[in-house]
C-alpha cells in the first residue's frame, strides 16, 4: 500500500494537481507511511519536473502547477516529521520570500519548492516581507543563505535595504544573498551588493548550491 500512496504524491505532482497531493499526504500520515519518504517522492519528481524545464520540454505553468501541488502537500508531510522528531540532512538552511510591497508568489514559490528538492533547509516567509523580518529570520533560523525576489520595479530596492539592514546588524558577511524576480537584472544584483543572480528557478537552486557548498 506504501507504494501505491507514494506512487499518488508523484502522479499528484506530476499532473499539477494539488488538492490530490494534500490528500495523498494525509493518506501516507494515515497509514504510518515514513514522513521522509513521502518528501523524497515528491523532491525527486519536483527535480525532474525542474530538469525538463531547463531542458525546454516543459514551460512556466508546468513548473509552476508542479511547485503548487508540493507546496499544498508539505505542511502535512512537514507537521509530521516534526511530530515523529525526525531530520533530514541538509545541505544548508535558506530564507526566502518577496520583498515589502510586493505579493507576487510564484517565482519565489517555485524557488522554495527547488530548493527544498536540492536537500536544502528553507523557510518561506512569502510576501510582502519587510526588511526588518527578514533580518529576524537570518538571525533565528542561523541562515546561510537569503533568497529574495522583487518582481516590480518598484519594489526592487527593498532587496537593497534588505542588504544594508544586514550590514547594520553585523551579518552580512555571515550569509550568502541571492537575488532574482521580474524586476532583476545582473548589473543591479551586482550594484546592490548581492552575492548573486539568478533568472529562474532552476538556476536559483543550482546557484544556492554554488555558493553554499564550493
Amino acid at each position: 500500500m506504501s507504494a501505491i500512496v507514494l506512487e499518488g504524491l508523484k502522479k499528484a505532482v506530476l499532473e499539477y494537481d494539488a488538492d490530490a497531493a494534500a490528500g495523498w499526504a494525509t493518506k501516507a500520515v494515515e497509514q504510518a507511511l515514513d514522513p521522509l519518504e513521502a518528501l523524497d517522492a515528491m523532491t525527486v519528481t519536483i527535480r525532474e519536473v525542474g530538469d525538463r524545464f531547463g531542458r525546454g520540454e516543459l514551460w512556466l505553468p508546468d513548473l509552476v502547477g508542479a511547485a503548487a501541488a508540493m507546496q499544498a502537500a508539505m505542511p502535512v508531510i512537514e507537521a509530521e516529521i516534526q511530530k515523529q522528531g525526525k531530520q533530514r540532512s541538509s545541505l544548508g538552511t535558506v530564507v526566502a520570500g518577496t520583498v515589502f510591497g510586493d505579493i507576487h508568489s510564484i517565482g519565489i514559490s517555485i524557488v522554495v519548492a527547488l530548493a527544498r528538492a536540492e536537500g536544502f533547509t528553507v523557510v518561506d516567509l512569502g510576501v510582502n516581507v519587510t526588511a526588518e523580518r527578514f533580518v529576524q529570520a537570518v538571525i533565528q533560523e542561523e541562515a546561510d543563505l537569503l533568497a529574495m525576489s522583487a518582481l516590480l520595479t518598484t519594489t526592487a530596492y527593498e532587496q537593497k535595504k534588505v542588504i544594508d539592514a544586514l550590514t547594520r546588524q553585523g551579518l552580512r558577511d555571515k550569509v550568502k544573498v541571492v537575488v532574482g524576480g521580474g524586476a532583476i537584472t545582473d548589473e543591479f544584483a551586482e550594484s546592490i551588493g548581492a552575492n548573486g543572480y539568478a533568472p529562474t528557478a532552476p538556476l536559483a537552486a543550482e546557484l544556492f548550491r554554488e555558493l553554499l557548498l564550493s
